[in-house]
């Protein structure tokens, strides 16, 4: 079994005019105003998870500037999660407005079955000044109801592209901190956050944290799995491709690379999503 931890959706007609959506969200635009950068729909995600023999994966939203566009594309995933319950588990988006607004669309979202908030960009929703209180309302909401944040990581060093920004390990240690109950998911491998897990009092402070996958072979060589399960372990890692940006096939073959046994690869794979599921 394989369970994408890491994926996007948008509504059909976000593809079919991009340039509207383009114009109306620079966020949006950061990432997708180049073509090459693809969009797919929920048809489009379980066609390529039947290709490539993805059993179920979680699929996330993106940060937008409004909220009508957060309701836009959390409705799709909505919808998407009740046409297939046992293929996608969803996770909804937050506008990056007010508390009221905030968490009324939380609540919602969590009456449809979202089992998480993700992919957020902290940068976007205030944490940008180092003040992680401002998401204390959503994140009590969040505790009450047993969800993840999954949060978009980024790395300090290295290569520009256009998804990087400026949450890096030194703030996401103080989100970890601020909210230690929380399970927090860190994409991209958390901008190397698990390196720092070679500290004592760093790896107790990231007993609710994991890392995810996603886009790995755009940022680092295969390698990077064997050092993370030996530093951070293979429990704490999920198998994320970040599709459409990235087929999981290409994600896979770094797997397939690399010396892993058995029981550290079904745990990336399946077995910690399963867990935390």
């Amino acid at each position: 079994m394989i369970i994408d931890f890491h994926t996007h959706i948008f509504p059909s007609k976000m593809s079919d005019n991009r340039e509207r959506y383009i114009d109306r969200d620079p966020l949006f635009a950061r990432i997708y105003a180049k073509p090459k950068a693809k969009i797919t729909d929920c048809d489009g995600l379980i066609a390529k998870m039947d290709e490539e023999g993805i059993e179920r994966a979680v699929v996330m939203n993106a940060n937008w500037s409004s909220l009508e566009l957060v309701k836009e594309t959390n409705d799709h995933i909505l919808d998407s999660i009740a046409r297939y319950p046992k293929r996608l588990v969803g996770f909804c988006s937050l506008p990056p407005t007010n508390d009221g607004e905030r968490i009324a669309e939380l609540e919602r979202c969590i009456k449809a079955g979202v089992r998480g908030i993700g992919e957020m960009r902290p940068e976007f929703q205030g944490l940008d000044k180092g003040d992680e209180t401002v998401l204390d309302p959503v994140i009590d909401i969040a505790l009450r109801h047993n969800l993840m944040l999954c949060i978009h990581a980024s790395e300090p060093v290295g290569h520009d592209y256009p998804g990087k920004y400026t949450f890096t390990p030194d703030k996401i240690y103080r989100l970890i901190l601020h909210y230690p109950d929380l399970t927090l998911i860190l994409a991209h491998w958390g901008g190397g956050m698990p390196f720092y897990a070679l500290m004592p009092e760093v790896r107790e402070a990231m007993k609710n944290t994991y890392v995810d996958t996603s886009a790995s072979p755009y940022l680092y060589t295969a390698d990077i799995f064997t050092h993370v399960t030996n530093i951070f372990g293979a429990d704490k890692i999920l198998f994320g491709s970040d599709y459409p940006l990235m087929p999981p096939s290409k994600v896979l073959k770094q797997i397939d690379a690399v010396d892993m046994d058995k029981e550290s690869r079904e745990l990336i794979l399946h077995g910690n999503a399963e867990r935390l599921l």
